[in-house]
């Protein structure tokens, strides 16, 4: 009986330490977060120590909701500059111009393969899938479309997956990411590329995602700079084809395919609207709140390499980038805190076009009562608990050609 009064008197102490935000109290007893019993507030071990330095940071182009119509362009324009430091495009004269190398008719549109050299020494190909009747004469809106980790551009136009020859019939029956091939049979053009390191770009047919984004990060690029850059080149290769609208190109992006997708966003002001699939976050607040140990007491960092940019927590976070690509059309998908989207709002109203941002949330949470409102995530979590707290249901990941294809209807009729 003493044993059980004592551990409730111990959970007493122990939760509303943990509902304090920065508390630096140590708990031996719940190595989930990362505190110090120091007096001074220092930390000895080093992840502790840059734990408080991501706490400390405030990002420069966070997204004020105070700002006036005059600040908020100052603060776009500002952020489109610090992407473009990021991202570090190389300057390359005279790239040989993409080449088409393999033409497929399929039922209502073809399929081109083509090839694109951004970098010397790269070969890049992707696919363009092309409306029946659709020509000079006749052009119509683009979507550039953005595989996630491990998806491919075969998979994004409903083809067989490591046919990169086209020889295959198209897969049955028709799988939710095949994305490209939804838009062609609404009559878009759809170009399906492939990430860096993935399907026809891996290596021996390994998708190393790893090797190449450390290389990268040796070499002062990234894993996401690189993306955008192949991206970026393909997207002006698309303004240039006769048949297509390039008043209405679209770019959309899942999973993975996001980040590039906002990169692209902020650099290119003429992109005319985003599909967001995946779910919305704040990068920074992840890293300092998932800091639950694994069974061997390593806390996992809770993105891949791929995903990493220096400097890139110093400047912006995910719904700032968004926020930036207003007054312009974009949908999310995959839910997320409603803080985020109500801040991504303030700034859709700021622009004078509030009716241009539309998000759904997973139809797990797409009642309001069932959803974590939070301003701020609870620290010491692991993955699953993030995102249960963060209205994301993972095993309903896929992109939703059902809340998309009716919004691009509207959007583009």
């Amino acid at each position: 009986m003493c044993r059980i009064i004592n551990l409730l008197f111990g959970l007493l102490l122990v939760l509303p330490v943990m509902g304090q935000t920065g508390q630096r109290t140590s708990n031996p007893d719940d190595p989930s977060r990362i505190t110090t019993n120091r007096k001074d507030g220092r930390f000895l071990s080093s992840r502790g120590t840059v734990q408080y330095m991501l706490k400390e940071m405030k990002p420069a182009y966070a997204f004020n909701p105070d700002f006036t119509e005059t600040e908020f362009k100052e603060w776009q324009a500002g952020l489109r500059s610090a992407m473009q430091e990021l991202m570090h495009f190389p300057e390359i004269a005279d790239s040989p111009a993409p080449v088409c190398v393999r033409t497929v008719k399929r039922d209502g549109y073809r399929i081109e393969k083509w090839e694109s050299y951004p970098l010397p020494g790269s070969v890049v190909p992707y696919l363009v899938l092309i409306p029946d009747g659709v020509g000079s004469g006749h052009k119509v809106p683009a979507m550039l479309c953005i595989p996630g980790f491990g998806g491919s551009k075969e998979g994004l136009a409903g083809e067989t997956e490591g046919d990169y020859e086209l020889t295959s019939s198209p897969v049955e029956p028709v799988k939710k990411n095949a994305m490209a091939l939804h838009y062609v049979k609404k009559g878009f053009v759809a170009v399906a590329v492939d990430n860096p390191s993935c399907a026809e770009l891996s290596d021996n047919g390994h998708f190393d995602y790893l090797n190449t984004s450390r290389i990268l990060l040796e070499m002062g690029w990234s894993y996401l700079g690189l993306t955008a850059w192949q991206d970026w080149n393909i997207l002006n290769w698309m303004k240039t084809q006769n048949y297509v609208d390039k008043e209405r190109i679209v770019v959309s992006g899942f999973s993975l395919g996001t980040e590039p997708l906002m990169v692209l966003g902020a650099l290119d002001p003429s992109i005319y609207a985003f599909v967001y699939n995946d779910f919305m976050c704040r990068t920074l607040e992840r890293i300092l709140v998932m800091t639950q140990p694994d069974s061997k007491g390593v806390r996992p960092f809770p993105n891949s390499i791929e995903h990493l940019i220096p400097g890139f927590l110093k400047q912006f976070d995910f719904p700032d980038l968004v926020a930036a690509l207003a007054p312009r059309p974009v949908i999310c998908t995959e839910g997320g805190l409603d803080r985020d989207f109500n801040l991504i709002k303030k700034a859709y109203r700021l622009s004078g076009k509030p009716d241009n941002f539309t998000f759904y949330h997973y139809k797990k949470f797409a009642d309001p009562k069932d959803r974590k409102q939070l301003e701020q995530v609870p620290e010491g979590v692991d993955r699953d608990t993030y995102f249960n707290l963060a209205n994301v249901d993972p095993k309903n990941h896929y992109f939703k050609e059902e809340w998309v294809l009716p919004w691009l209807d509207e959007l583009l009729k």
